[in-house]
């Protein structure tokens, strides 16, 4: 279930980045509550996936597919050239993803317990 909350945040990112674009500047108010909205739903979706997700592993996923949907719809848009290099680091960057997600999430021998339990400073009464 984390893997789904990162993605649907992912896409989020992409939705708040696009909207920031339209938006001119927060001065457009349609735009600017999209990208308000996009943002606390992508925020509180990263948020939450780092609870099972190594927090490296899960901003980079994030980050990768945010920048690819991003770039994606500018260049399907026409707000961005196209290009083939481009559409080869694009398809670099989702392979990377890919990738991410196919190998282990922790070390081997680690636990989802701390490293150190804390201590009890508390005084006796």
């Amino acid at each position: 279930m984390a893997w789904l909350i990162l993605i649907v945040s992912a896409v989020f990112e992409a939705v708040w980045a696009t909207a920031l674009g339209l938006s001119d500047g927060l001065s457009r108010p349609l735009p600017a509550i999209v990208f308000f909205v996009g943002l606390a739903v992508s925020m509180v979706g990263l948020g939450r996936a780092t609870r099972q997700i190594p927090i490296g592993t899960a901003y980079a996923v994030w980050v990768g597919i945010g920048a690819a949907l991003t770039v994606g719809y500018a260049m399907a848009t026409g707000a961005e050239a196209t290009s083939i290099p481009k559409i080869i680091f694009i398809s670099g960057i989702i392979v990377a993803v890919v990738g991410l997600k196919l190998v282990p999430g922790r070390p081997r021998g680690s636990s989802d317990a701390p490293a150190v339990e804390p201590e009890d400073h508390r005084t006796a009464d």
